[in-house]
């Protein structure tokens, strides 16, 4: 009878096993289609909002860990909402402030999910989300180039105010989601891992070029900031000659390229127009006292008399305008507290990633990528409003999570004695 009964149990344990791999093998697919859908914003409410409930409850369920390592994001964060919520307070009646407040409320959620996701089996969840972040950067830059030649004869489809905007309502963000894509192709290039180097250069070449079809000067900006970062990184972190050399020669080649891409795409007169106007320091918009930085300058003293601030999203109300300043908006948006804690989020993420570019590690590899993509956002929060941007979340709790699992992995690995370091991560189960 016991022999009967043990292939019965060994037969459950491997369907158990099987419905195991199926579940995480389902459960991978639904997250890449997640961070695939985040260059999908026509709207305020996207696909990647639609499939973002299931995705973190569905992981959630099969067990992620809260390591230490995130505690210092997470605290800043529920800070930085409390200070929002606060401010919103007096204004419970006005549904446009309450709604920015549950979106920012959401958007927090996924940057907290991302950093507990990416802080566990961290290389193989990093390259999963940067294979699909980087197809949903090409199949966005296709749509602004096409929508830019105006291949498809359908107005405002892919276009706006004469730049590139691919699958986003504006071609600012549109161009600055596509760094972190190229980022991923040129690290893969200069360092010799991408399996596929023509397709991969390809792909390169058509991000680029929805770069710069935005006419971002933000995003041309940012890209050749994180760029530099990226390849001295690469370079300084590299003890090979040979690759150090293929680094030098490889990111001239690609510079080349990109010239000679800009210069095939000067020979169209709207091109070239556009161009010249964009690639003023100013524009009309930011000048005058009425302008984006007289705004600004007026603005300053008011929030300076003001603790709790003017309300959320009640900038617009004194001047017309959005800030166009993250740093300015959460002093507006949250008060004091709000703008204290958000250049407190800002400068320490900001040393976390330089310690992580810095200090030798498993992880150096992927905060090559990541860090320098999100360096940029920080600096482009002087002259834009990043704070609704989905992917910037998705970039914060990366970096926090390259950080933690850097504490986990210090933790396991035996110092003196056999004795863990100082400063480990300790981990609890949520």
């Amino acid at each position: 009878m016991a022999h009967a009964v043990a292939p019965s149990g060994a037969l459950a344990a491997g369907r158990g096993l099987l419905l195991r791999d199926a579940l995480h093998g389902f459960a991978g697919a639904l997250f890449a289609a997640f961070v695939f859908f985040a260059c999908f914003a026509f709207s305020d409410t996207s696909p990647y909002d639609v499939i973002a409930i299931p995705t973190i409850v569905l992981w959630l369920c099969l067990g992620l860990r809260l390591h230490r390592g995130l505690v210092p994001l997470i605290g800043l964060l529920l800070l930085y909402l409390t200070a929002i919520i606060a401010a919103l307070l007096p204004y419970l009646n006005e549904d446009f402030p309450v709604t920015w407040t549950i979106q920012l409320v959401y958007l927090c959620i996924t940057g907290v999910f991302f950093a507990m996701f990416f802080a566990d089996d961290t290389d193989a969840r990093m390259d999963l989300a940067l294979r699909a972040y980087t197809a949903s950067c090409i199949v966005s830059a296709v749509a602004g180039i096409v929508g830019y030649l105006d291949l498809l004869g359908i107005e405002d489809l892919f276009y706006r105010y004469g730049r590139a905007s691919g699958t986003f309502q504006d071609p600012n963000v549109f161009g600055s989601f596509l760094t972190l894509g190229a980022l991923y192709l040129m690290h893969a290039l200069l360092t010799g891992t991408a399996r596929r180097p023509v397709l991969s250069l390809a792909g390169l070449l058509v991000i680029l070029t929805g770069i710069f079809l935005s006419f971002s000067r933000g995003s041309w900006g940012g890209t050749v900031v994180a760029v530099t970062i990226m390849v001295v990184s690469v370079y300084a972190a590299s003890e090979s000659a040979q690759l150090r050399r293929r680094i030098v020669l490889l990111t001239l080649a690609t510079l080349g390229l990109g010239l000679v891409a800009i210069a095939g795409l000067f020979c169209l007169e709207p091109v070239r127009q556009m161009f010249e106007t964009r690639a003023a320091l100013t524009q009309d918009y930011d000048e005058g006292e009425t302008g984006r930085f007289g705004n600004q300058l007026r603005g300053i003293p008011m929030l300076m008399e003001r603790p709790f601030g003017m309300g959320p999203m009640h900038w617009r109300l004194f001047f017309g305008l959005e800030p166009h300043n993250s740093y300015i908006g959460s002093f507006a948006n949250g008060g004091w507290l709000g703008g204290a804690v958000f250049i407190l989020l800002v400068c320490t993420t900001t040393y976390v990633g330089f310690r992580l570019l810095i200090r030798p590690s498993p992880f150096a590899r992927h905060a090559q990528i990541v860090w320098p993509a999100l360096f940029m956002f920080f600096l482009q929060a002087f002259q834009i409003d990043i704070e609704k941007w989905r992917h910037v979340y998705m970039m914060l709790g990366m970096v926090w999570a390259l950080e933690a699992a850097r504490l986990s992995r210090q933790m396991r690995r035996p110092a003196g004695k056999g004795r863990p370091e100082a400063g480990a991560g300790e981990t609890v189960r949520s």
